[in-house]
């Protein structure tokens, strides 16, 4: 992957992830976090663990990000993208997907 590829998914990141890291790592501590998504085998579900690199990237020194980095990044911004095109209709605040988007670093409400 090059640099055209990195800056376009480093672009896409930043306009669809909206929390901040300090932000992000409350909500993955609270309960209806740790419910929300799929869980694998009654473990951690995907989003979850998901939030947790999501913290990690956005705490990184943008030279320092990895081509696995961008990867994770991609993965991040199609999640967010086919998520969003799924919206319920009516309010939103405490709802399954809302909190799944959450998850993935993005809160539909900010």
């Amino acid at each position: 992957m090059g640099g055209d590829e990195h800056e376009e998914t480093w672009a896409g990141f930043r306009d669809l992830v909206n929390m901040t890291p300090a932000d992000l790592e409350r909500w993955l501590s609270t309960e209806e976090s740790m419910d929300a998504g799929q869980h694998n085998d009654g473990g951690e579900s995907t989003g979850h663990a998901s939030g947790r690199r999501i913290v990690e990237i956005l705490r990184a020194r943008k030279a320092d990000l990895t081509d696995d980095d961008y990867a994770h990044m991609r993965k991040v911004v199609g999640y967010v993208r086919r998520h969003l095109a799924q919206r319920p209709s009516g309010d939103v605040s405490d709802t399954k997907w809302r909190y799944s988007l959450m998850n993935w670093g993005h809160d539909p409400l900010a």
